[in-house]
């Protein structure tokens, strides 16, 4: 009965190599935040189907790798297969054992981890496809959340415009001085131009110069000011 296991076993994991080469685009994340705030992780975990994601045996996956990765000094997805989770197994075995089950490629595609920050941090889990972590230079956990659902919601690329590279910048002004010379105005007017358009371009894809969804009256830096705080990072999976 051991050595039928045994094969079992084995031709499992042979099923699990062949099946590594198949795309697996579809995928939920997991996303844990310690007790005391001061760490809180995400991990994305991906399949070939959707049919898969919503199994019990794909969510309890992702459960006890977010579980497990929280707890863990695992900083790097590549240090990710050893890791051992509750069951006492290591991540690539019980992995390889679900795509032997489910008979579907699955891979940990990415992790994030924010460890013992000097804030606080908060989180935000949209219907198990976008995550957001943030880290808040004082602990507020309203806060946190709100900022983390605009986040989710609005998708900014930059915490604020300091983070924003010269490269970038004149990228976009090349940009909109082809396009304000094709419409033939005058240089001094170009030049008002092209500066309004670089302020509403840095609005966009920075978190504080964002409107906040919850009041558009308001910009995300005002709504953080008034509660005397300070977004230090964010990431945000999808």
């Amino acid at each position: 009965m051991e050595l039928a296991i045994e094969n079992m076993r084995k031709s499992g994991l042979a099923k699990a190599d062949k099946k590594a080469g198949r795309v697996a685009a579809e995928g939920a994340i997991g996303i844990k935040a310690s007790d005391d705030g001061k760490t809180v992780v995400m991990v994305e975990i991906n399949s070939e189907t959707d049919f898969v994601v919503k199994s019990d045996d794909f969510k309890g996956f992702v459960d006890s790798v977010t579980a497990a990765l929280l707890l863990s000094d695992i900083e790097s997805v590549d240090q990710i297969d050893d890791m051992v989770l509750a069951s006492g197994d290591t991540v690539d075995t019980t992995r390889r054992a679900l795509i032997a089950k489910v008979g579907e490629n699955i891979s940990v595609r990415r992790i994030e981890k924010y460890l013992n920050v000097d804030g606080g941090t908060a989180c935000y889990l949209h219907g198990g496809k976008i995550a957001v972590i943030i880290e808040l230079a004082k602990n507020d956990a309203e806060l946190g959340k709100d900022i983390a659902m605009h986040i989710a919601a609005v998708n900014p690329d930059y915490v604020s415009v300091d983070q924003v590279s010269e490269e970038v910048i004149e990228k976009e002004k090349e940009i909109f001085t082809a396009q304000a010379l094709d419409s033939g105005k005058k240089p001094e007017i170009v030049e008002k131009m092209i500066t309004g358009r670089i302020k509403k371009f840095l609005s966009e894809i920075t978190l504080e110069g964002q409107s906040f969804i919850k009041d558009d009256k308001m910009t995300v830096a005002q709504l953080i000011k008034s509660k005397d705080n300070a977004v230090v990072r964010f990431t945000r999976f999808e």
